[in-house]
Parts: structure tokens; sequence; C-alpha cells
């Protein structure tokens, strides 16, 4: 442990000239006692650390010392393509060998680089989440992800509707898609996907499993998930949109569904409304889509629907009588 600490005070220095002691406490999570004992370690050690006294002083490497001690271990090497995925990274408790990745890359460019880091950092920023999600990670998610790194299956119990199930599962790859983190994992000769929300347990069998070389996380993701919506869109309906109702559509319909119903819409009538066929989970969802639209959409079919939204238009217009 205080091994890996010198190293990373070292790595500190070489990438940012001088720091103070309350700095590098404050970086490396000790006391400034434990930092004064660790400079005196890596003088002793014939590294030549200098302490500058005074208001501006600090901590600093003399003469242009660069250490080579900037080779990545196998996990940090890992760490490296989530980089760009802090909160994700640490959810997944991989927050450390990602720090300790970043550090070592920023000492070994060379001094007129070493800011690229922090332009791109104060210019670009992924918020991955979506709005309103809990901040806390799902409980299982670091275990998961550990269980994927090292190719260890698991004994999983997984809450489906009102029951709770048992299976062992080959945890192939972890996809967060809107703010809920998805686990892909093999069970028997079927690769499944769960929400790992709902996953109420996991312990390792002490097996591990040989994942087949073909497969390619994103592609499955993106073969599922477009599976899913085409399951998920099971009714049709017709439709007349005014031109703020066909500027407004992709703001209350199912995105992939709205831009078909765009792309495959008629021409305008003279008085610039056109006709197309939108897509719905079920009528009771096509019904909560139009009531957002209001007036600016017509029903044409089915013809339960149309009757539907008339009674609502009907109550709206005592209502507001």
């Amino acid at each position: 442990m205080r091994a890996a600490r010198l190293i990373t005070m070292v790595l500190l220095l070489q990438s940012r000239g001088m720091l103070t002691a309350a700095e590098l406490a404050a970086e490396l999570e000790v006391s400034e006692r434990t930092v004064y004992r660790d400079m005196l370690a890596l003088s002793a050690a014939g590294v030549p650390v200098y302490a500058e006294q005074g208001r501006s002083g600090g901590y600093r490497l003399v003469g242009g010392y660069r250490t080579r001690l900037t080779g990545l271990s196998r996990e940090e090497a890992e760490a490296l393509f989530l980089a760009g995925l802090p909160g994700p990274a640490r959810d997944m408790g991989l927050d450390e060998p990602v720090q300790s990745v970043r550090r070592k890359m920023l000492a070994a460019l060379p001094e007129g680089l070493r800011e690229a880091s922090q332009r791109a950092g104060q210019r670009f920023h992924l918020d991955a989440p979506g709005w309103f999600d809990r901040a806390d990670p799902p409980e299982h998610l670091a275990g998961l992800a550990q269980a994927v790194w090292q190719d260890r299956v698991l004994a999983m119990r997984y809450r489906r509707r009102d029951e709770e199930v048992s299976r062992d599962v080959e945890p192939y790859g972890l996809v967060l898609k809107n703010g809920v983190w998805y686990l892909v994992g093999r069970v028997g000769e079927d690769l499944r996907t769960y929400r790992v929300d709902r996953i109420t347990g996991v312990e390792p069998t002490g097996d591990g499993f040989t994942r087949d070389p073909e497969f390619d996380l994103p592609g499955f993701w993106a073969q599922r998930a477009a599976e899913f919506v085409r399951q998920m869109l099971r009714e049709t309906i017709t439709i007349r949109l005014s031109p703020d109702g066909l500027r407004s559509l992709r703001f209350v319909a199912d995105p992939p569904a709205a831009r078909e119903a765009l792309d495959s819409a008629g021409e305008p009538d003279p008085d610039g409304w056109v006709r197309t066929r939108l897509s719905v989970e079920s009528r009771d969802v096509g019904y909560t889509y139009m009531l957002g639209l209001g007036p600016e959409v017509e029903v044409l079919e089915p013809p339960e629907l149309r009757q539907r939204l008339a009674d609502a238009a009907r109550r709206l217009g005592e209502l507001y009588r």
C-alpha cells in the first residue's frame, strides 16, 4: 500500500511540478504527517525530491527528474478504456485504477501536453444517467463487474414480476442505457439480459468460463434493443398532424416510432396537415400520446381510439367552459 502511494506521489510531482504537503495529503487521502514521512522515504531511496520553504513553497523534483515507473498494470490497462466515464467506472468499483492510469498517462506526456487533460475536462463532460434517476449504483453492480472482468460464473437471484428465480449465469458484459444498468449473461445456450437493479443476490460459484471469442457486446446490444422496440410497439394508429403537431410528435412518442411516422408522412393538404401511421405499445399508450398533442392531432383509426379522444375533448370543453 505504501509503495503504491510513494509511486503516486512521484507521479503527481512529475506531472504538476510543485505541490504543498496539504495538497498531497488531500490528493492521497492521508495526513500531512504521513506526507512528511513519505518524503523522507523517497529522499532516502534516492529520489531527488526538494522542499522549498515559505508561503509559495512546496515539494518538487530536482533537475528534471522523471521516473520510469509509468508502466501500466493489467487492471490499469483495462481501466484505460473507461477513463472517459468516471461516474460509471466509480459505480463498478473501478475508480482507483482509472485514477491511477490517468496519473501515469499525465506523467508520461511531455510537459507542454500535460494541460490537455485539464483542457478537455473543462470543455467536455459525459453525464450518462437519465434525469431524476437515483444517484446510488445498484447494490450488486461492483460484484457483477468483477465477475465480468474475471470471467467467473455467478449463482444469481433475480426478481421477476412477483417471484424470485435463481440462475447460474456466465456474465458476459454490462451495459448502461439511459441511466439503467443491464447485465448480459449466458444461461445454458442462451444469451439473456437482466436489469441489474432487479438482481437480489450474487455468489461466485468458484467456476470460470470461456467466453465466445466471437461475442460482440455493442453489436448484441444494438440487435437486442431493436428487437425489444419492435416487440413493444404492437399497435398502429392512423393520425393527421398539424404543422405544430408534426414538430411536436418526437417529444411525446417513442423516438423510433416518431422517426418512422415522420419519414412515412404524406404530402401536406391545403391546411398544412399531413397523414401518417404511428406505432404504439398499446391503445392506452396511444391515447396518452394523443392527449399530449391536444388539438394538433386528429385520430382517424382505430374508431375506438377516435371516440375516446372525442369524449376526452368533450370533457375538457365542459371543464374549461
